[in-house]
């Protein structure tokens, strides 16, 4: 039979970075990727444990897995963060899983795909080894011209709403010349757009070849060096460590793009303390400043969460009011979700649903009319346009501008890599359209 390998990723760009070093793993031994779940002898969900429901819904996808691929010889494994927290419970319950590996293990998935056999004992895996990890991990050929790589994981922070700390561990930073490496060996197939991950990805402090201790600026500043590399991005951000080097990076680095990814959560003081995100508003207001003056035309974006238990309609209303200030081009929101075994799940003054989702529905609506607007001013101008993929329909490509905008655009000739100058003639609520720059 031949061996062919299906991998769900659910959650952040991180799980899609695992996903694919996961593939890497197991290519040398036979395995080839589908995309057809029906044709796969090796399922992997790797799963996200950040929204409400989350273990819930891995459970139903067994479900669906069992009832599909019923009477056939296949093998399923649970990785991702849903391991992480809820190994032993999913071996109860779902004894047709042959492995369930954490984020921090799953180098390990060669050698415990040997291990299987037809007792069907499940193999739990979840010790946090994330420096063995790295050292173990495969970069084959990426199939984009832009790809993810992962500096830095886990987390310190210990916001009271969040699993992180506890699926991913405590922070760790891969040292400068892994990651340049890694980069290295994508620049030589094609690549020409990184973005530098991590959950606290500005908190970034690997040592470089001579053990010295170094921050994320110097690090963008090192891989601008490549000259195949035309773009830079990184993601996911804290207020409490973009600091006045990174942000000068902003403003010097040509190839570092005007883009800034800064989770707020809430316009609300009272409401950042009881998550513990450690600054007020005022604080985050003048990094945006900072940020706009150091490079004047840059995108900012953010996340929100609705309904965090003790929120007002004072509090909620500091909230909309930080949005009308800062004016993002993009934001992503979401209604609070209780995950246990966190402190804000210990909070006795949850937020009624309804109320919850009315607010949420607020707060999204002046979100979509920012974006919108923030799109509208493109139209007529020309853009950069790095095309990664191709479209849904015939001869459309879709890429991203250098403000990190999704960009469609049809053409005769492939444009799969090639970064060109388009002009914007129409924008959708999420999307600008193009045409070829006379």
């Amino acid at each position: 039979m031949q061996k062919k390998i299906f991998i769900k990723s659910y959650g952040c760009q991180m799980n899609v970075y695992d996903s694919d070093r996961m593939l890497d793993l197991m290519k040398p031994y036979g395995y080839d990727i589908t995309y057809e779940i029906k044709d796969a002898s090796l399922i992997i969900l790797n799963t996200c444990h950040i929204r409400e429901k989350a273990t819930e819904k891995v459970y139903s996808e067994i479900g669906k897995i069992n009832k599909l691929k019923k009477g056939e010889n296949y093998k399923l494994i649970i990785a991702g963060c849903v391991a992480q927290a809820e190994g032993e419970e999913i071996k109860k319950r779902a004894p047709t899983v042959n492995a369930i590996v954490g984020p921090q293990s799953y180098h390990m998935l060669p050698n415990i795909v040997s291990k299987f056999d037809k007792k069907h004992n499940t193999i739990v895996n979840t010790d946090f080894l994330t420096k063995t990890k790295f050292d173990k991990l495969q970069f084959g050929k990426p199939n984009s011209s832009s790809v993810f790589v992962t500096i830095q994981e886990g987390c310190n922070k210990f916001c009271t709403f969040c699993v992180v700390p506890y699926t991913r561990g405590a922070e760790y930073s891969r040292p400068i010349q892994d990651i340049i490496n890694e980069i290295n060996n994508y620049s030589k197939n094609g690549v020409k757009e990184i973005t530098l991950l991590g959950q606290n990805v500005n908190s970034y402090h690997g040592l470089d070849t001579n053990q010295n201790e170094r921050r994320l600026d110097y690090l963008i500043n090192k891989i601008s060096e490549i000259d195949s590399i035309k773009r830079i991005r990184y993601m996911t951000s804290h207020p409490t460590d973009m600091d006045k080097e990174l942000i000068n990076c902003h403003k010097y680095n040509d190839k570092l793009m005007p883009f800034v990814h800064l989770p707020i959560q809430t316009g609300s003081d009272k409401i950042l303390k009881l998550m513990n995100r450690n600054y007020k508003v005022n604080e985050y207001l003048r990094i945006i400043e900072k940020l706009r003056l150091a490079k004047e035309d840059i995108a900012l974006s953010s996340d929100f969460i609705v309904g965090f238990p003790g929120e007002t309609d004072k509090d909620f209303d500091q909230t909309m009011r930080l949005i009308e200030k800062v004016k993002f081009s993009i934001a992503y929101s979401f209604c609070y979700s209780l995950r246990p075994g966190t402190p804000a799940s210990n909070l006795s003054d949850q937020i009624d649903y309804k109320i919850k989702k009315e607010r949420l529905y607020i707060l999204q609506s002046l979100l979509k009319k920012q974006q919108k607007s923030y799109n509208e001013k493109f139209i007529g101008r020309n853009l950069e346009i790095l095309f990664e993929k191709i479209g849904k329909h015939k001869n459309q490509f879709v890429g991203r501008s250098v403000y990190n905008q999704s960009v469609f655009m049809n053409s005769q000739k492939n444009l799969l890599g090639s970064i060109i100058k388009a002009n914007i003639n129409n924008t959708t609520n999420f999307a600008l359209s193009a045409i070829p720059s006379i």
